[in-house]
């Protein structure tokens, strides 16, 4: 990984995850402060969703392009509209204007893992890339560290803008280094032509009709809208995932399903973490975001382990444990929400799902390498992001909406997140009973 030929593209690498860490650490802390701030509870889940949505065109994208171009291209083009998406969001004025801001940091932020898996599975043998996947790991150390308090202090002091705008330094000093080292990737032999733009928007439209549908106050709205999600974006996402992604076929397309299913579970309960510390319990941003650094911690500790286990104990058996470890970490947060136990439980309870994804995540994206036919590691990773990036998105949403349901209806945020830890840990042990189709080792004898 640090060759004098690797060593500039590992570091660019490395400091790009940094990046995106940095930016979803702080944002996820002071969410609280912008609901305060701008109102609109029912679009805070939108925060999320939006970003997830931009990021599955984007992703989709720049993986299609970086099959027929170099990879350094989409890289470029994500890095600047990832930065007007962070001015966007800074200078908003209402929810509704900071959800089209995050719209635009995800199309921009998608094209980042999208080009990093395309330079793994190009600039790396086989045996580093699980080091390399984790290492990029653990580049989400220091943001989880330094993230959340950095973000709590600058929320309280500067204001919660200057989150958002305080990133924008970093994006040109970690693009200029990242460029020098993507660039030494060149354009793939054998290039695929293939047109996927429109189909990964009718993925984001068919989804945002969905998560729309869901939280109409009208039932006539909700099934118009719902059913109009689900037959726009089923389509699209099947042409661009492996045939047989949807059935769950053993193989890359269980690998594929099993990566949307487990984004779903995980994010739908970490989106609502620091709520549930800091709105709900009344405890400091900070303590909210602390949850979410012991998750990165926790997730970086078993990335290190799979990276070690996962050729002798194999893919299915990681990606598996990894699930039922993040259901049992979703019910736990159910503890949060108890009056009579500490807040601080939550670090605990988030620390174990935090553990869960980090034994699941890099073994799909192994299988997904190892599976992928040579010129085409952007088309096949880039369909194993886009179910990752549907799979967040309809989560995060599916879980505001939720919460939405409990503030309107039932007048009360803590039995809207209760549904929510539930519906969590039910998608994580589905998608452990889908995981029964990943291979079982990476390289087959």
């Amino acid at each position: 990984m640090f060759s004098p030929g690797r060593r500039l593209l590992t570091v660019g690498m490395v400091l790009t995850v940094t990046l995106v860490a940095f930016e979803s650490m702080a944002i996820a802390t002071v969410m609280p402060l912008v609901e305060e701030d701008l109102g609109d509870l029912w679009l805070y889940g939108w925060v999320f969703s939006a970003f997830f949505l931009g990021n599955l065109v984007g992703v989709v994208v720049a993986g299609s392009a970086a099959d027929r171009r170099r990879p350094a291209v989409p890289y470029a083009v994500g890095l600047v509209v990832f930065s007007v998406g962070l001015v966007v969001g800074g200078a908003a004025s209402s929810m509704s204007m900071l959800v089209a801001g995050r719209l635009l940091q995800g199309l921009g932020a998608g094209a980042m893992p999208a080009v990093a898996y395309v330079c793994i599975g190009r600039g790396y043998r086989p045996e580093a890339r699980a080091r390399m996947f984790a290492l990029m790991s653990t580049a989400w150390v220091v943001p989880s560290v330094a993230g959340p308090a950095l973000a709590g202090l600058i929320g309280a002091t500067l204001g919660w803008r200057w989150v958002f705008l305080g990133l924008l330094p970093l994006c040109g000093v970690i693009g200029l280094v990242a460029l020098s080292g993507v660039r030494t990737i060149g354009t793939p032999e054998e290039r695929t032509a293939e047109a996927t733009v429109l189909r990964a928007i009718q993925v984001a439209v068919g989804a945002g009709l969905l998560l729309a549908g869901l939280q109409a106050r009208s039932v006539v709205l909700v099934l118009a809208l719902v059913c109009a999600g689900v037959a726009i974006m089923v389509p699209a996402f099947r042409r661009l995932t492996p045939p047989g992604t949807l059935r769950g076929r053993a193989g890359l397309p269980a690998a594929v399903l099993v990566r949307g299913l487990l984004g779903f579970g995980f994010f739908a309960a970490d989106a609502y973490v620091p709520f549930a510390i800091t709105t709900v319990r009344g405890m400091s941003a900070t303590l909210g975001g602390l949850a979410l650094t012991t998750a990165t911690f926790t997730w970086t500790l078993a990335s290190w382990l799979q990276a070690r286990w996962v050729d002798r104990v194999g893919p299915r058996r990681l990606v598996l444990g990894g699930l039922l470890v993040i259901g049992g970490g979703s019910l736990s947060l159910l503890a949060v929400l108890v009056p009579s136990i500490p807040a601080w439980i939550g670090l605990v309870s988030w620390g174990i799902g935090g553990f869960g994804i980090g034994l699941a995540f890099a073994p799909l994206s192994l299988v997904t390498l190892a599976l992928a036919a040579p010129g085409e590691e952007g088309r096949a990773t880039a369909g194993l992001q886009l179910s990752d990036m549907l799979g967040t998105a309809l989560g995060t949403g599916v879980a505001g909406a939720i919460v939405t349901f409990g503030s309107r209806t039932l007048d009360s945020e803590t039995a809207g997140l209760v549904l929510v830890f539930l519906v969590a840990a039910a998608v994580s042990f589905l998608g452990a009973a889908v995981a029964t189709g990943v291979p079982r080792r990476l390289h087959p004898t």
